[in-house]
């Protein structure tokens, strides 16, 4: 089982779960400063409390979550938006 913690953000509850970085080559754009996490790269998932599926994950630098209340982007990515581009 994988350890996770529970933080508040805008008044919602998040599941928190700090990841050693991806073994399989994947890289994910960090939502705090919309750049690449390169892949083996430690950093957080986060998805609200009431999401069990976790659908909503995303995948942030560890700083720019710590700084999410100043490092949040001003466009909401849907699931369905390009990745890189």
């Amino acid at each position: 089982m994988w350890a996770q913690d529970r933080e508040s953000w805008r008044g919602e509850e998040y599941a928190v779960r700090r990841v050693s970085g991806a073994t399989s080559g994947k890289r994910y754009r960090c939502p705090g400063c919309d750049q690449e996490i390169p892949a083996a790269v430690p950093h957080v998932v986060v998805w609200p409390e009431h999401d069990t599926e976790a659908e909503h994950r995303r995948h942030w630098h560890t700083p720019c979550w710590a700084a999410r209340d100043r490092r949040a982007p001003n466009t909401v990515r849907s699931r369905n938006a390009p990745r890189y581009g």
